[in-house]
């Protein structure tokens, strides 16, 4: 029996051996059909028709004439701007061939920069620009030999401060001859030459033509662009007080902003729920405001988040918000013998004191106060070389909660002030005007433009009572229907403009708000005839965004409205819709994880997804 057994299991053994040697030869017979990363055998092919890339009916084994093997590829000669974003605002002109490159074979002429800080600044943008094309291209880039790319880059002034005056203007050419493509981008600023090297970068593509799967690098053989933007402040608000958001994060934001050309990070760094920015002088605010020790911005943090914005041509403009939004981190002022520096911290319940929990508000009649903020200044003053101007915040003062303070009733008494709405902007009106003095006197002069949120005291009716339209910039946070941005531009006053209804792009997470998508963020237009709009903002307030949901709340949206503050174009969203697409995989290839805007087929199949 045990014989009978052996031969059974070797027969079995043969079977199932033969049955694996027939699939195996079948599986082999079957024609692989490769996907699209490895075009070993097929591909889609793309071709230009009026200013649409359209996708061949079926795979094509060999790539016809007037035909590219990648949508990317197709796009940078179709149309009149290709894949630029945003849209330049000049004379534009982009050839039809493109040619093959790699990133070992470019070279940087420098030669006629004679200022040693800005050498050191476009050497570094130089290195931002070929990275951002590894990236892109990936590990798997093909190596080209023959074709050389040489980027001559010439500025005309030494200015290193990027302000609302910095001229961003660029002009580029590009020609070829032979193996020899020739680079020639001239500014006024390096913040021009920068963004100069970001639309280099955009006249370029990744394909996969090869038959071994490889990626290959391509670029426009010449192009002719006169570029600068329409407004001085395209801007990003980021909050670090409802939710931390590390380095990491931030960095990642000043990458996809520099990309879409925005040039303002607006740092929302406290608020009533945390005071994660450390001060030397007053190690208290962090100590008793932060979430964790671990989360905490230190002055080597914000020197690296300053530095990595100036080398992308995007400032940080750090907001401290006060008097209301300030709780924790100042509820300490007791211990230190110096009173209540701020009040209604933290009760309950919280709507009766405030907008949102936890409460409070700085307390504007203790003196200690300003005492506080003079060394908090001096502060800030150190770590921001850069800053051409201060957020105070000022929105929202809930007045009910001065109103429980027997020492704030008693110090506008002493003020002749009673206890009417009234009564109480004009303490608002005296804080603010004492908190300006000290900043004053810290920083040594009285010329930093101050930025306060639109608000009560921010009315056109009483604003001209109350500040000055040569130190205070307004940035309003009104629906799109509202006339306070031209009641306060007609009284003269300089405007920052964030579109509630339109711009803040926490809406449709909470409450009955609702979701703004990128058209929406798109055709947000600001008003015309007036010089005082200095440009405009879009906001992601943090309270449902962490650094693992920021890129997909920000992205692509953010930079929908990158380009109505670039170029502020007569067009719709409609007109943009093809680019907006590419911008949004340029963001992706380059590590922001951007959300998607519609099925990969309304991308592969260029305006037919369109209303």
């Amino acid at each position: 029996m045990w014989f009978l057994r052996i031969i059974s299991v070797c027969v079995l053994s043969l079977c199932f051996f033969f049955v694996c040697i027939l699939c195996l030869t079948e599986i082999k017979s079957i024609p692989r059909q490769s996907n699209l990363n490895s075009r070993n055998e097929w591909w889609w092919t793309w071709s230009c028709s009026g200013s649409r890339c359209k996708r061949s009916e079926t795979p094509a084994a060999d790539l016809p004439s007037g035909t590219q093997c990648s949508l990317e590829a197709c796009r940078l000669t179709c149309g009149r701007f290709g894949a630029l974003w945003p849209l330049p605002t000049g004379h534009t002109a982009i050839s039809q061939k493109l040619l093959p490159f790699h990133t070992n074979n470019i070279n940087f002429d420098l030669s006629s920069i004679a200022d040693k800080t800005c050498h050191e600044y476009l050497s570094k943008a130089s290195q931002i620009f070929v990275q951002n094309l590894k990236t892109e291209c990936g590990a798997n880039c093909n190596f080209v030999k023959e074709t050389h790319i040489s980027v001559r880059i010439r500025v005309s002034t030494s200015e290193v401060m990027l302000g609302w005056k910095t001229d961003e203007g660029y002009t580029l050419e590009i020609t070829s001859k032979g193996d020899l493509i020739t680079v020639d981008i001239f500014a006024s600023t390096v913040f021009g030459a920068r963004h100069g090297l970001e639309s280099l970068s955009q006249l370029t593509a990744v394909h996969q033509c090869s038959k071994d799967g490889r990626n290959n690098l391509v670029i426009v053989s010449g192009a002719k662009i006169s570029d600068r933007p329409i407004y001085p402040h395209r801007g990003l608000l980021v909050d670090t007080s409802r939710n931390f958001l590390p380095l990491k994060a931030m960095f990642r934001t000043i990458d996809a902003m520099a990309a879409s050309k925005m040039n303002v990070l607006h740092w929302h760094a406290t608020d009533s729920h945390s005071f994660p920015l450390q001060s030397p002088r007053v190690p208290q605010l962090a100590k008793y405001g932060a979430y964790s020790e671990k989360e905490v911005y230190s002055t080597a943090d914000v020197g690296d988040l300053v530095d990595y914005g100036q080398q992308r041509g995007v400032r940080v403009l750090l907001e401290v918000d006060g008097p209301a939004h300030a709780g924790m981190g100042w509820q300490w002022g007791q211990e230190a013998g110096y009173g209540d520096l701020a009040v209604c911290v933290g009760w309950q319940p919280w709507n009766k004191y405030c907008i949102q929990p936890p409460c409070g508000q700085l307390n504007p009649a203790n003196p200690n106060l300003y005492k506080v903020m003079a060394d908090l200044f001096k502060d800030i003053r150190d770590s921001f070389p850069y800053s051409s101007g201060f957020h105070m915040g000022g929105d929202e003062v809930y007045f009910p909660c001065w109103n429980t303070s027997q020492q704030i009733v008693d110090w506008m008494k002493s003020q002749s002030l009673g206890r009417s709405k009234l009564d109480f902007i004009k303490a608002w009106a005296n804080y603010q005007q004492l908190l300006l003095n000290v900043w004053d006197d810290q920083v040594g002069h009285s010329k930093t433009p101050i930025i306060l949120w639109s608000s009560h005291l921010t009315d056109p009716a009483i604003i001209e009572k109350f500040l000055s339209k040569d130190r205070y910039v307004i940035q309003t946070w009104v629906e799109k229907a509202s006339d306070v941005n031209h009641q306060l531009l007609s009284l003269g006053y300089k405007v920052i403009i964030t579109t509630k209804d339109t711009w803040y792009l926490d809406h449709g997470f909470w409450g009955s708000t609702v979701y703004h998508n990128w058209k929406v963020v798109y055709d947000n237009k600001l008003p015309k005839g007036f010089k005082g709009v200095l440009g405009g903002e879009t906001a992601m307030w943090g309270e449902l965004v962490d650094q693992y949901s920021l890129d997909a709340k920000v992205w692509p949206r953010a930079a929908a409205a990158a380009e109505r503050l670039w170029s502020d174009p007569n067009s719709s969203s409609i007109a943009a819709e093809n680019r907006f697409m590419h911008h949004r995989e340029r963001l992706v290839r380059r590590g922001i994880d951007a959300e998607a805007i519609a099925p990969e087929w309304c991308y592969q199949n260029e305006g037919e997804c369109g209303r």
